[in-house]
């Protein structure tokens, strides 16, 4: 695991070579902050949180992250240079840690550049912390299970549009199984037990990342997410080494 460290540095700032990353900042500090001001109604409420904020993150998600980890493999493929990567004193698991956790670093960054809203909470009233820090910590680790899907579709092939439309379509269906929709579509349509109905919402993001936005940190949330994260990088490593 000694490799992990130059590949996550490699990586991580190798994004800010590059004028995307910084579009990709500007792009999602605005999106998110504009849908919690205009959407959310940030100040309608009269109070002071920030989960309105943190309750458009699952649908934001869908579309930065896979544009932020399409390229984490299907460009290495492409450009032949995965072949000269594990030519190197390096075994693919490290390659892929230290590849996941550069773009996750970059991730957290992004979510974490919109703290001075809650600094401006904490001016103009009095914020409960602590569900603000929860809110980012289910953030963070939500965004980690999606990079792990976006990592793994990376994986499977050597074009970066195919990586993406393929995480997007993947991480919909996780979004979509802990909506209303879907809930009513399986109960009512299909018939199926109410109990298989609320199975299948389990596996859902908003299922899970619901609780965080209102300060609880549920060790069951936690499981899911770093077991999906973890069962995406485990699938990542086999796919690269057939």
């Amino acid at each position: 695991m000694r490799q992990i460290s130059p590949i996550f540095k490699r990586e991580f700032f190798g994004y800010f070579r590059s004028p995307v990353a910084y579009v990709f900042l500007i792009i999602f500090l605005f999106s998110s902050v504009g849908l919690a001001f205009f959407a959310g109604g940030f100040f309608k409420g009269g109070i002071a949180t920030m989960e309105s904020y943190f309750y458009f993150h699952p649908w934001l998600f869908l579309f930065l992250v896979p544009a932020a980890g399409m390229r984490l493999w299907s460009e290495e493929k492409r450009s032949g240079t995965v072949e000269l990567l594990f030519t190197l004193p390096i075994t693919i698991l490290e390659a892929v840690i230290g590849k996941f956790l550069a773009a996750w670093a970059f991730l957290a960054l992004a979510i974490l550049l919109s703290f001075p809203m809650a600094l401006t909470l904490a001016y103009l009233g009095s914020p409960d912390w602590g569900v603000i820090i929860s809110g980012y910590v289910g953030s963070i680790l939500m965004a980690g299970g999606y990079l792990g899907v976006c990592s793994l579709m990376s994986a499977l092939t050597k074009n970066q549009v195919i990586s993406f439309v393929l995480s997007v379509f993947v991480c919909v269906m996780l979004v979509l199984l802990g909506t209303s929709m879907f809930n009513t579509f399986m109960t009512g349509f299909l018939s199926l037990p109410v109990g298989l109905t609320d199975l299948v919402a389990n596996f859902s993001f908003l299922t899970h990342f619901d609780a965080f936005t209102k300060g609880i940190i549920d060790p069951k949330d936690l499981i899911f997410f770093v077991s999906l994260t973890g069962l995406t990088l485990f699938l990542n490593v086999v796919a690269l080494e057939r």
